[in-house]
């Protein structure tokens, strides 16, 4: 079951980020990093904000990571949320990824229970065009530590 219903829109891949795109298809989560100094950024651009090389590699990461920050919505930001009560929006800190924080939702939580500092672990949703989008879930260790 997806996180959002079915008439949410879909990504839509560009010239930067359809690399991204591709290896989520392929259930692996890179991230593009520079071939020159190897600095991490997401989202992807197509010259390194720290050397200025147009050199890029794409590297694949755990999706181990913990949360950033987050909000939790409950305003409806499109009419296909309108039926949804509240969604959460969180920032995760990539583990093995430089400072790149991933903007995504955490899946199989209630609001209440997210906070900053939680460990999370990559899952794969499927949108209605099937597009797989990269979510997250609570870490085992969340529940005995």
């Amino acid at each position: 079951m997806s996180y959002f219903p079915d008439e949410m829109p879909v990504p839509v891949a560009g010239p930067d980020d359809g690399p991204f795109w591709e290896a989520c298809r392929k259930r692996e989560l890179r991230i593009q990093c520079c071939a020159d100094c190897g600095t991490f950024r997401h989202p992807p651009v197509p010259v390194c904000y720290h050397c200025r090389s147009q050199n890029t590699d794409w590297k694949q990461v755990s999706g181990d990571g913990e949360v950033f920050s987050y909000t939790i919505a409950t305003h409806p930001t499109h009419p296909a949320v309108k039926s949804m009560a509240s969604y959460n929006v969180a920032v995760v800190m990539l583990d093995g990824a430089g400072d790149v924080r991933l903007i995504s939702n955490v899946m199989e939580i209630a609001d209440e229970n997210l906070s900053i500092g939680m460990r999370v672990k990559l899952c794969w949703d499927q949108l209605s065009d099937g597009q797989l989008v990269p979510r997250f879930v609570p870490a085992q260790e969340n529940a005995h530590g």
